[in-house]
């Protein structure tokens, strides 16, 4: 005897919208005709204008998480956003056209996950990571082409793996 799904474990939810009626299929003329690839690079070129915008808005989160930390001390929490804020930086920047940002935050995003506790985060070199976001930001610098901006993420990197390397103890090995 078959059950209801009442009488089982489990219950069927049906969506409220069948999606299916929010799209218009194509007639085989127009199928062929589709290119999804253009379809999406027409889109992002619609969108491009707004890409700077967007990555203000991402540094202006990045930089109040910042003055948080300044003006309230350090704490998991804190940085847990400060860390947020860099990863959406380092997440988004390629595709907003700020390739060399996304280089810069994704090294901060790495200081920030290697040092043990929030006390140990060296906060001189947090505070040149926030700022070199933001400069970079304002000023376009958005990739390899700023010499400028690809010195300063050399030195950044070079700085923070020589903290990171102070952290790690040696081994007798070694």
């Amino acid at each position: 005897m078959t059950g209801t799904a009442k009488d089982q474990d489990y219950e069927i939810v049906s969506p409220p919208t069948d999606l299916r009626k929010k799209v218009r299929i194509l007639s085989p003329r127009e199928a062929r005709k589709f290119d999804p690839v253009k379809a999406a690079e027409d889109a992002v070129k619609r969108l491009s204008p707004q890409f700077s915008v967007w990555m203000d808005d991402e540094t202006k989160r990045l930089l109040q998480a910042w003055e948080t930390i300044q003006s309230e001390g350090i704490s998991e929490e804190v940085l847990a956003t400060l860390f947020q804020s860099a990863h959406n930086i380092k997440g988004q920047a390629l595709t907003l056209g700020f390739p060399l940002v996304g280089e810069v935050a994704a090294n901060f995003c790495r200081l920030i996950e290697k040092v043990p506790s929030p006390e140990r985060l060296p906060l001189e070199l947090a505070e040149r990571y926030v700022e070199a976001i933001r400069a970079m930001v304002m000023e376009g610098a958005k990739d390899d082409g700023n010499k400028t901006g690809v010195e300063l993420l050399e030195k950044l990197k070079s700085v923070t793996d020589d903290f990171l390397e102070q952290l790690t103890p040696k081994s007798e090995d070694d």
